[in-house]
């Protein structure tokens, strides 16, 4: 591909690079703008402003994608919007979080200081007033006169009632109301009046207490001090009703004002310390309206640096003090950091550039037939690794031409494997009275590690095998072809050293001898399971050894079972024993082997296909011909696994007795 010619300056050269919709689109634009200087006034006037303003962005929508096609044509153009996106586009995104959440953590840090002192103080006044309500008679007076300045110190403007047989007040002047009869115990927050009051009011048989505290600004301040400005607005009011600001009560002692912390937003520390609004409700008692609760709206305006120096306000060592300033620090060399990183990317984008331009050019010169040019080589990078590459690719195409012709070769002599193997199995069915057999072998790969084979031994015998080697391609089927040469050269010597007496090939004695002769003949890693069994027609029992490998599955008159397992896989260990079983097979029974590559494909969610499925469908078609049987697992096998190609060889093996 040849690098795109740039477009000339001249205004027939920008016509020419237009698309055919780009010109209509220019065209309806200068139409529009010559109609609205036509029309001075009026709504066709607007209309065509409007249209012309929609057709000028769509048009720079336009010519601004066709432009950004042409820069990032460049790999270097188009490495710096990459590096914009995966870089600067996350951390300006990162940066906008961080702000979010310190925005956040500021206001809900401010609201929780202020919240948690508030509750202090209510949960004071309710404890006094449950004191004094269930003090006895005769030391209740006394106890409010002794409580009532250490609370005053602690609540500035608190006023105190108690009403037994008679009410007394603290201090004796105060104008403090009797709340309405129906109040319970209460405690928090109260409106009355318009007014804010931090209240507490506890009713016992023998007496009730009251405190009231007024809010004031004075007051609101000694929460957090220099924390912020603290108001309150109504929340649960009638919806025709506009919000409404709650009133704070005015602060006694103007020298003493001067001299308190103030309920105010404080100054900037500098231009990072912004102005941080945060607002929560909080629950207050409606003094008129005994026991309902509305939710106000607290709302604290802060700053950052001040909500830090009332957290850092009680230091415990020197350290404390240094943090503020430790997290300027951090963020000015973090800011640094970034600086050299571009830098840094920006010179190692020149350097991936330019070796792409000379494998650019190297590739043309390839395009030409030109095997003689060689790139320049800098540095010792992977980029320098490549352009070396580069240079070898030229004179390795003949080595690369011949080894795609011994690929080739390789192909054609698999095939010739494929036939030979398709030779080793058996292609005749011995014909049984009692027995029927039909096998079905699908391999994974052009050749297959599994192996099935039935060899008649006399008139009323039949020998049956089944094996799964481990692994799958060539390897395999190399193990494959040993284990049927040693099967079959085992069932020979076994007839010929019993021709005189008749004695029955034992399964079990002739398992351990292929153990012992793969394990002898092959490499340790190489294994098989195995199952051999020998059919005597006569009595319809089926003996058998089964080495690892999967059970087979018998099916007689609707329900099913499983074979045993004898013993371990053959070729693994050489002092490995293995047993023998019989079963007596009856009239209608089948008699199901077959291969791991049945039972174990997966579908696309990791299920494999399980021995519960061959059961269903071997139950569902026990009526249907053998062939048929056969066919259906090995559909329903790939239908689960919902790919044509085979995760592992498939072999079924299918024995069904009938009466003879």
């Amino acid at each position: 591909m040849s690098s795109p010619q740039p477009a000339a300056r001249s205004i027939a050269g920008v016509w020419r690079a237009l698309s055919g919709l780009d010109r209509i689109l220019l065209l309806l634009l200068l139409i529009c703008g010559a109609a609205g200087f036509a029309i001075q006034a009026g709504s066709l006037s607007l209309l065509g402003r409007l249209f012309a303003y929609v057709l000028v962005f769509w048009l720079a929508l336009r010519l601004v994608r066709r432009f950004v096609r042409h820069i990032i044509w460049r790999l270097r153009n188009r490495l710096l919007v990459a590096y914009a996106f995966i870089a600067l586009v996350p951390i300006l995104l990162i940066v906008a979080l961080a702000g979010l959440v310190m925005y956040a953590i500021v206001g809900q840090m401010a609201v929780y200081t202020i919240s948690a002192e508030m509750e202090k103080r209510t949960a004071l006044m309710i404890s006094a007033a449950q004191w004094l309500a269930e003090e006895e008679t005769a030391r209740r007076l006394p106890a409010a006169e002794q409580a009532y300045p250490v609370l005053a110190a602690r609540l500035p403007g608190l006023t105190l009632m108690v009403q037994s047989q008679q009410s007394w007040t603290y201090p004796p002047d105060a104008a403090i109301e009797v709340p309405p009869k129906d109040w319970g115990d209460a405690g928090g927050l109260v409106v009355k009046d318009g007014l804010l009051f931090a209240w507490a009011h506890i009713v016992r048989k023998e007496a009730t207490a009251t405190l009231l505290l007024p809010l004031t600004p004075r007051f609101l301040a000694s929460l957090a001090p220099n924390i912020g400005e603290i108001t309150f607005l109504r929340l649960d009011e009638d919806a025709t009703q506009p919000r409404r600001r709650l009133r704070l009560h005015r602060s006694a002692g103007e020298a003493e004002e001067s001299v308190a912390p103030r309920n105010r937003l404080p100054d900037p520390e500098n231009r990072f310390d912004i102005e941080v609004r945060w607002p929560t409700a909080v629950p207050a008692f409606v003094w008129e309206r005994p026991g309902r609760v509305e939710n106000e709206l607290m709302r604290v305006r802060t700053r950052p640096f001040a909500v830090l120096n009332t957290v850092f306000a009680q230091k415990v060592d020197r350290a404390q003090g240094i943090i503020p300033a430790l997290l300027i620090t951090f963020s000015i060399g973090f800011l640094i950091a970034e600086i050299i990183a571009i830098a840094i990317g920006v010179s190692i984008t020149r350097t991936i550039t330019g070796a792409v331009h000379d494998l650019y050019e190297g590739t043309q010169r390839v395009q030409e037939s030109d095997f003689s040019h060689r790139i320049r080589i800098k540095g010792r990078d992977q980029l320098a690794s490549l352009g070396a590459s580069f240079n070898s690719m030229t004179a390795n195409l003949e080595r690369l031409l011949v080894v795609a012709k011994e690929k080739e070769r390789l192909q054609t002599e698999l095939e010739i494997a494929r036939e030979v193997q398709s030779q080793l199995y058996p292609h005749t069915i011995p014909e049984m009275k009692t027995l029927r057999l039909t096998a079905a072998c699908n391999p994974a790969r052009m050749v297959s590690g599994d192996y099935y084979d039935y060899q008649r031994l006399d008139e009323s015998r039949l020998a049956i095998a089944i094996g799964d080697v481990a692994g799958k391609g060539i390897s395999a089927a190399l193990l494959m072809a040993t284990v049927q040469s040693a099967l079959r050269t085992q069932i020979r010597h076994c007839l010929e050293t019993h021709a005189g007496g008749g004695a029955p090939v034992s399964t079990s004695a002739l398992v351990t001898q292929i153990n012992q002769h793969l394990y002898a003949h092959t490499t340790p890693e190489k294994f098989a399971t195995f199952c051999f069994g020998v059919y005597d027609e006569a009595t319809g029992v089926l003996t058998y050894t089964n080495a690892g490998h999967l059970p087979p599955i018998l099916l007689r008159d609707g329900r099913t079972q499983t074979l045993e397992v004898n013993g371990i896989v053959v070729g693994a260990f050489p002092f490995s024993r293995y047993q023998e079983s019989q079963i007596r097979l009856e009239p209608g029974d089948l008699l199901l082997f077959y291969t791991d590559g049945i039972t174990e494909p997966e579908n696309a969610y990791g299920e494999q296909f399980g021995e519960e499925r061959v059961l269903d469908v071997l139950s569902r078609n026990k009526d249907c011909a053998p062939e048929e049987i056969l066919s259906l697992i090995i559909e329903r096998v790939r239908e689960w696994t919902g790919s044509s190609e085979l995760q592992d060889d498939m072999t079924l093996l299918l024995a069904q007795r009938h009466a003879g």
